[in-house]
């Protein structure tokens, strides 16, 4: 009998898996140089956004869902 294998923590930790199964993330260019962007920019940058299905699968894989 095979094992199902751990959840990826540090996986875990950084996406979050909605209802329908897809994979959102935290947009890039959110870590420093803030001032240099506008209110709006940054505004845009609060809000996850969803990855493409190719990298959604492997982050599933990752997370040990289907």
């Amino acid at each position: 009998m095979k094992n199902k294998g751990k959840t990826k923590k540090s996986i875990a930790k950084r996406f979050k898996i909605t209802k329908n199964g897809k994979v959102l993330r935290r947009p890039v260019g959110q870590d420093h140089l803030l001032s240099k962007q506008s209110g709006k920019k940054r505004r845009a940058l609060r809000k996850l956004v969803k990855m493409s299905e190719p990298e959604a699968k492997k982050i599933k894989k990752l997370l040990g869902i289907k």
